[in-house]
């Protein structure tokens, strides 16, 4: 191994490992025919979002500044289908040239098919606990992969448990329902849609790639008793475990307090060809009796390392992707950091973020791990759920008036780790 820039070892073999970037079409386009699109009245000012639909080729030169051999994008669902009899041909093209220029410059594209948004018309008519949901969304998926070209690696969902704590539980996104039993309902017809779409992209595609994008976070009580801890032991139990653990066994079990136990069988077991994880940060959690709203739990983001807060709140906590990549190791399949990222507008400190994320990765790796790839979010800022523009994620900064893409220093230090990939003797 060698030393590069700011003391972190990078990698020898850069055909063994993707180096990358990850967006969401919403999140750079908007839509109109999307649920989101209603639900957030930022829209109302910038539909298009960053306006990466009609930018698309000069946000397509910036990665390839990066000098990634990967990137990951989504194709907004309500785009190709704006209702349920129409399917858009333009807009499959549109995906299709970015796809297109991303293998001419030798970029591997990773495609995931459902990124939180949903058309209008799905949302209404046929949420995800509603059964007919799964055969709307995989009749989709199959239009969508026959007429998609050269992608190998798909991702079905991200982040299928937030989907369900913020649409189910806390009803904060669509369906904007709160409700324990209908949230159960819907993440069996999520993680059945998986299993179905697995097999679709596997029927019509030679040789592909199919995984699924999961949260992940470190949990640790906020005090040393058995309240604190017994949150701990249930959240990282549902949060963490039970979609590793569903995968390995076929079946979903599920315990969550003042709750009756969810017990089901699911059809996805080893329906996986590579398991993404998205990693950020380390959740404190306190038992509150008076905290009604938010079911007697406190979430709570410290300082505890010294290493900083982001601005979206939550804790830098670099030791904890090397913690959620041990566990879902046992899964037995290559792991993809599918996302990674911090919202800031101080360079140094995402410069010191990824540097300190690539040393526990690069550990990880040494202890045996099967990591396949890392992608940073994100390729440039864009609308953040909740917060609009004000979150800074991105490589490249946007004008929030102009549009116009710059640069950071955060950008030239990643571009220099992918250009100089010798961490990892492949």
């Amino acid at each position: 191994m060698t030393k590069g820039v700011c003391g972190i070892y990078i990698l020898e073999n850069p055909k063994t490992f993707f180096w990358g970037v990850a967006t969401s079409a919403f999140q750079l386009e908007g839509s109109p025919y999307a649920d989101w699109h209603l639900f957030d009245s930022f829209f109302e000012e910038k539909p298009e979002a960053v306006n990466h639909y009609s930018m698309y080729e000069q946000d397509l030169h910036l990665i390839r500044k990066l000098g990634v051999n990967a990137y990951r994008f989504s194709i907004e669902w309500s785009r190709i289908q704006p209702s349920q009899d129409i399917f858009n041909v333009a807009s499959i093209a549109h995906y299709q040239e970015i796809i297109d220029e991303l293998l001419s410059n030798n970029i591997e594209p990773f495609v995931t098919i459902h990124h939180f948004t949903h058309p209008v018309w799905f949302i209404k008519n046929y949420p995800w606990h509603n059964d007919n949901s799964v055969d709307k969304f995989c009749f989709y998926v199959e239009k969508l992969v026959k007429t998609i070209k050269n992608v190998k690696y798909w991702i079905t969902f991200n982040e299928p448990y937030i989907l369900l704590l913020g649409g189910y539980l806390d009803g904060c996104m669509p369906p904007n329902i709160k409700n324990k039993e209908l949230a159960q309902k819907a993440l069996k017809n999520i993680l059945l849609s998986h299993a179905k779409v697995y097999d679709i992209i596997h029927t019509y595609i030679d040789q592909p790639y199919v995984g699924i994008a999961h949260n992940m976070a470190v949990f640790k009580p906020y005090r040393k008793n058995k309240f604190d801890m017994l949150l701990t032991k249930v959240a990282k139990h549902f949060y963490n475990f039970s979609i590793i653990n569903a995968f390995l066994s076929g079946h979903l079990s599920i315990n969550l307090p003042f709750s009756k136990s969810f017990e089901i069988d699911l059809p996805i077991k080893d329906k996986l060809d590579f398991f993404g994880i998205n990693y950020y940060t380390r959740i404190f959690l306190k038992f509150n009796p008076f905290n009604f709203k938010n079911k007697f739990v406190d979430i709570i983001y410290q300082n505890k390392e010294g290493i900083g807060i982001t601005d979206m709140g939550w804790e830098i906590y670099p030791k904890g992707i090397l913690k959620v990549l041990k566990y879902a190791s046992k899964l037995k399949v290559p792991l993809i950091i599918t996302e990674n990222g911090i919202a800031t507008n101080n360079d140094f400190q995402k410069i010191q973020f990824i540097r300190a994320h690539l040393e526990k990765i690069k550990e990880a790796i040494a202890d045996g791990i099967n990591i396949k790839g890392y992608f940073y979010w994100s390729l440039i800022d864009n609308y953040e759920w909740f917060v609009g523009l004000n979150a800074k994620f991105g490589l490249f900064r946007v004008d929030e008036k102009t549009l116009k893409r710059k640069p950071t220093l955060s950008a030239s230090f990643y571009a220099y780790i992918v250009k100089n990939w010798r961490m990892f003797d492949g």
